[in-house]
């Protein structure tokens, strides 16, 4: 494996002293876990945080390798991790797409959909402006898995929250079976918010 590819940065976990392991998502290539050396150290810490866009250099030697990456910053989420509702939805959103997706299978619109309901969490003056697009990715997910999901018609955010939570036995049971426990808590955290300021 030798490729090149933007990236979505989905989660990254410690690995000794200072690597970590990222789970990329590629439009291409779909899903790769990959080691960054020195992903811990004061250069790369930025850059290795859940929903960045990154520009990743995989390579490995052989098919079985866990590949070594090298990451370059293209788009940082960083600055939004400090509000607390579009922290919690980038933080499920990344968690929900990190859980449920198999490793390298090519799913190019739900890339696409991943990375328009990012920049409308950044974008957006309020959870107003990205709410639905949300929920609109999750019946995605699942549709695009094969387990079928509903079209989501909610226009206000009370129809959303309400939409979310008929989503969520689907999601838990199909989506995260053996996997539940964090990634449903971000969930959780973020209907949470969600509900404060209906």
């Amino acid at each position: 494996m030798d490729l090149r590819a933007p990236a979505i940065l989905l989660s990254a976990r410690s690995h000794g002293e200072t690597a970590v392991i990222v789970r990329l998502f590629t439009q291409q290539y779909g899903m790769i876990a990959a080691y960054v050396a020195g992903g811990r150290g004061r250069v790369l810490r930025p850059v290795v945080i859940p929903g960045n866009l990154v520009e990743a250099q995989l390579r490995a030697r052989s098919d079985s390798q866990l590949p070594f990456a090298k990451l370059e910053l293209l788009e940082s989420r960083g600055p939004w991790l400090s509000e607390p509702l579009p922290a919690a939805a980038i933080q499920w959103v990344t968690a929900l797409t990190a859980s449920a997706l198999a490793e390298r299978n090519a799913y190019p619109g739900l890339f696409s959909a991943l990375q328009g309901v990012l920049a409308a969490i950044c974008q957006a003056p309020s959870a107003r402006g990205w709410a639905r697009g949300l929920l609109v990715y999750e019946a995605l997910l699942l549709r695009e898995l094969g387990y079928g999901g509903m079209r989501p018609e909610a226009e206000t955010l009370a129809d959303i929250v309400t939409g979310m939570e008929k989503l969520e036995a689907p999601i838990a049971q199909y989506l995260l079976t053996d996997r539940q426990g964090q990634t449903m808590a971000a969930r959780a955290q973020l209907l949470d918010r969600l509900r404060r300021i209906l």
